[in-house]
C-alpha cells in the first residue's frame, strides 16, 4: 500500500492528546485489581472497545479459558474505555497484554511488542468502507463535498484514519483532520464503527459513514463489492455481504473500499518477562477456530477473528504510511 504524502515535507503532527479516553488516572482505577483472589498473579488482558454493541468480555471468554487451560495462567479480561487506553495500560504497567487497534503499533514502539496478528477465516487483511444510504443523493465520495460524514474513534485505523486518506485521495481537502477540522466537508467522530453507521442511518444531516467492512458489509448487497478485486479475494466479509438484508436490516450503499489493511494485533508489554508469556504466545499462535469460537457459543457472542498468526512491527508498515499521509505521529503515553 504505497501512498504519496499530501503534505510533502511538512512536519508531522503529534496525535495523542485529542484521541480521547479517561487518561491514566482514570485507567488506574479500572485496572487496579489483578483478579478476584487479589494475589496479583493474574495476567491482565485489556480489550479494545471497537464496537459499541458487542459484549467483548463475553466474546473473549472462550479464548481466555483456552489460554488458561493451555498454560495454567489466570487471565483477567478488562474492557478499556477507549482505544487509547489499551496502549496506555501497557506503558503504565497496568496490563500485560492488550487487544489493540493497528494504529497502536507505531505508538507502542519501545514499550510494547506484537505477539501476533489476528486472522479471520484464514485472512490477515481487512478493509475500510465509506457508505451511504440508497435514498441519498450521494453517488461517489467526491459528492461528499459540503456534506457531513460520521467516522469512528479518532484512533481507529479502519474507522477513521484510513478513510480519511480515502477522502483525501479523491481530492477532498480534509484540512487538519484528525487534529482539526476538514475544509471540504464535516467529519464527525463517533465512539466506534456501529455508532458511526447508526448516526448516518438515523440523522438526515449525516450523508455518509466510514466503518470497517465488518460493520457494514452484512447490509450491503454483495454485487456492490464485485468491482473491488482485492476485497473479493482477501476479505472475510465478502461471503457474508448482504446477509443481514435477509433479516430485514436496512440496506446500505457502498461508495468506496480501501486498500487491504493489516488486521489488528495482540500486543504485550515489552518488560513483561514472566515465563508464562512464552507459553501464552505459543498457545495464541497455535489456536484453532474451535478454540476461539466453540460450537456452543451463541452467534451474538462469537469472537470476530478465527486465528492468530505470527507478526512483527514490520507487518504494520501500512499504518505508518497512513500516519505519514495524515501528518501524524505518536508519542509515548505518559501520565500527566
Amino acid at each position: 500500500m504505497v501512498r504519496t504524502p499530501r503534505c510533502g515535507d511538512s512536519t508531522r503532527r503529534t496525535f495523542l492528546a485529542t484521541s480521547g479516553g479517561v487518561g491514566l488516572a482514570g485507567l488506574a482505577g479500572c485496572l487496579g485489581g489483578n483478579g478476584d483472589d487479589g494475589d496479583g498473579d493474574a495476567v491482565r488482558f485489556i480489550l479494545n472497545p471497537a464496537e459499541e454493541q458487542t459484549d467483548i468480555i463475553e466474546e473473549y471468554t472462550p479464548m481466555k479459558e483456552y489460554l488458561e487451560e493451555e498454560t495454567g495462567a489466570e487471565i483477567e479480561l478488562i474492557r478499556a474505555g477507549s482505544y487509547v487506553e489499551t496502549l496506555e495500560a501497557l506503558d503504565a504497567n497496568q496490563a500485560e497484554m492488550a487487544d489493540t487497534s493497528p494504529t497502536a503499533v507505531p505508538g507502542g514502539e519501545g514499550f510494547a511488542d506484537v505477539l501476533g496478528m489476528r486472522t479471520a477465516f484464514g485472512g490477515p487483511l481487512y478493509f475500510s468502507t465509506i457508505i451511504t444510504t440508497p435514498d441519498s443523493d450521494i453517488e461517489s465520495v467526491e459528492d461528499l463535498e459540503g456534506e457531513s460524514i460520521a467516522v469512528g474513534a479518532l484512533m481507529s485505523f479502519s474507522g477513521t484514519l484510513a478513510p480519511a486518506t480515502m477522502l483525501s485521495d479523491t481530492g477532498l481537502d480534509i484540512g487538519d483532520f484528525p487534529q482539526g477540522d476538514a475544509e471540504d466537508l464535516e467529519i464527525q467522530t463517533a465512539g466506534d464503527h456501529d455508532t458511526a453507521r447508526e448516526q448516518m442511518v438515523n440523522d438526515d444531516t449525516v450523508a455518509a459513514a466510514a466503518t470497517g467492512a465488518f460493520a457494514s458489509a452484512p447490509q450491503i448487497p454483495q454485487e456492490q463489492f464485485d468491482e473491488y478485486e482485492e476485497f473479493v479475494e482477501h476479505s472475510a466479509e465478502y461471503d457474508g455481504a448482504g446477509s443481514a438484508l435477509e433479516d430485514d436490516e436496512e440496506e446500505l450503499q457502498l461508495l468506496d473500499v480501501s486498500e487491504p489493511l493489516p488486521r489488528a494485533p495482540i500486543m504485550a508489554r515489552s518488560e513483561w518477562d514472566d515465563p508464562v508469556r512464552e507459553d501464552i504466545e505459543e498457545a495464541l499462535l497455535s489456536a484453532d477456530e474451535e478454540d476461539l469460537i466453540p460450537e456452543d457459543v451463541g452467534e451474538d457472542y462469537e469472537l470476530w477473528f478465527t486465528g492468530i498468526e505470527e507478526a512483527s512491527m514490520d507487518d504494520y508498515e501500512p499504518v505508518n504510511e497512513v500516519l505519514d499521509e495524515l501528518g501524524l505521529e505518536f508519542e509515548d503515553f505518559e501520565e500527566e
